[in-house]
């Protein structure tokens, strides 16, 4: 059994590295793509504080398909270039403070405010993002996109 948690008091930096690590830990041997965004969505949902959703949408078709998640029901496809994960789908984080200020932002849960969504690239192609919503203004700042931006990396050859 797996028991990975986040240090109560842990600086940003730290958290980040510790939710690196427990991913690691559990896509390090693991083939199948959907396990290992399953186990990571998980762990996101653990380490973020202040979440409303985490989760995978994967470049299907030429188009973002949800994937696994932890949170409330979602969109199920986004065209790329349209809203917060359409955007960040080609090729470049969106860090945003005020999804309502955001032009074309979807709103697939009307309490998100803020969100951080990153691209997930192999091969110099986009093959998901790692969308992470939080009920509050500004939630998400540029460690927390560091440390969701090395997730990204290190993910892109194991899913």
């Amino acid at each position: 059994m797996f028991d990975f948690s986040p240090q109560p008091g842990a600086s940003k930096p730290d958290l980040y590295a510790a939710l690196l690590q427990a991913a690691d830990a559990l896509t390090a041997d693991e083939p199948d793509a959907v396990a290992n965004m399953a186990n990571t969505a998980a762990l996101l949902g653990e380490f973020i504080a202040d979440c409303n959703w985490a989760g995978f949408y994967r470049m299907v078709g030429g188009e973002l398909v949800l994937g696994p998640f932890v949170g409330r029901p979602a969109c199920i496809r986004i065209p790329l270039g349209v809203g917060v994960c359409g955007a960040a789908a080609e090729g470049e984080t969106q860090l945003v403070p005020d999804v309502h200020a955001f032009a074309g932002h979807i709103a697939c849960d009307a309490l998100t405010r803020s969100e951080l969504v990153v691209p997930i690239i192999r091969d110099d192609a986009v093959i998901a993002v790692i969308d992470l919503d939080s009920p509050s203004e500004a939630r998400f700042d540029d460690e927390d996109q560091v440390g969701v931006e090395a997730l990204a990396a290190m993910l892109s050859h194991r899913i």
